[in-house]
């Protein structure tokens, strides 16, 4: 018995060994050309940074940039890195030498502290993927003082003549 299941076990454990040699390595990938006509982001300014503001405040900046390619640059996609910050892009062409704005909203309701926010672009650009940033730091707003009442003692106990009423 010990025989047949030693011998089961070798061919198991061979059987796995040829298998596991007969998996291809994969080719390597051949380089992609680069069209040299290819549109181009050419931003005024890549980062905003919007300052201290109070938590609840929104804040709204343009991204300025011009197309310095031959060809026509077309955004299929701006992502905000949450729900906080909301893009807005040209759904049309930007022709080579013209200007365009990408727009970002940016609700600090729910945020407080240093903020980091993206929005990731993405293109027909040599560079397809570009990244926008704004910075900034929430602060809470004050807290209005509280209200305070003078407190009212009662002196004395009230006596409780009639016990049915309750």
């Amino acid at each position: 018995m010990t025989k047949i299941i030693l011998g089961i076990g070798l061919m198991l454990f061979v059987s796995l060994t040829v298998f596991a040699q007969n998996t291809p390595t994969p080719k390597e990938a051949e380089p992609v050309a680069i069209n040299p006509n290819a549109p181009e982001f050419k931003f005024e300014q890549e980062t905003y940074d919007f300052g201290t503001i109070k938590q609840g405040d929104r804040v709204n900046y343009e991204f300025k940039f011009t197309n310095t390619g031959k060809e026509p640059l077309v955004i299929s996609r701006a992502k905000g890195s949450c729900g906080c910050t909301v893009p807005n892009w040209p759904k049309e062409p930007v022709m080579p030498g013209k200007d365009a704005v990408i727009r970002v909203a940016f609700n600090s309701r729910g945020r407080s502290g240093k903020q980091r926010k993206t929005v990731t672009i993405t293109s027909n650009a040599k560079t397809t993927n570009k990244r926008l940033i704004i910075t900034g730091n929430v602060v809470k707003p004050e807290v209005e003082e509280e209200v305070t009442f003078p407190e009212r003692k009662v002196s004395g106990a009230m006596p409780f003549e009639n016990s049915s009423d309750f």
